[in-house]
């Protein structure tokens, strides 16, 4: 009769602990794309491994930036539009992508491209393509 509920009792340790967890996930998915991200610039891949479309829009990466190897432009392509499973990793999206502008020209989908890097925000005058380092022109 005089018990507390179960709820009551460790309700909060239970809540705070998932938030801690919920936390250390999103870290360590930031962390994740920040070591893929700097592998892809510095040594232009390989992208493999790479992390999942799920790790990338928890840690706030919302753009991935692709190069055309035939008209050589940096698009950004929206990562939450992407019709796959949130377990498929980045680097499987390379196959797909493909240059609206070099596949007009050509007549046939043209699909040679390259992965740069994920991106929080879209490629724009303020926020210009990334740029493969050390000294690329």
């Amino acid at each position: 009769m005089g018990t507390k509920s179960r709820e009551r009792l460790y309700g909060t340790s239970i809540r705070i602990a998932a938030e801690r967890a919920a936390e250390a996930r999103k870290t360590a998915d930031a962390l994740a794309c920040q070591a893929w991200n700097k592998r892809m610039l510095g040594y232009r891949g390989p992208a493999q491994p790479s992390p999942t479309l799920g790790d990338a829009l928890n840690a706030g990466y919302l753009y991935l930036e692709v190069r055309c190897l035939g008209c050589d432009t940096h698009q950004t392509v929206a990562l939450n539009i992407i019709r796959r499973a949130r377990t498929t990793p980045i680097h499987e999206l390379e196959r797909y992508v493909r240059c609206k502008d070099c596949s007009q020209v050509r007549g046939y989908p043209y699909k040679r491209s390259h992965l740069v890097a994920l991106r929080m925000k879209k490629i724009s005058a303020l926020d210009p393509p990334s740029v493969w380092w050390p000294g690329e022109r």
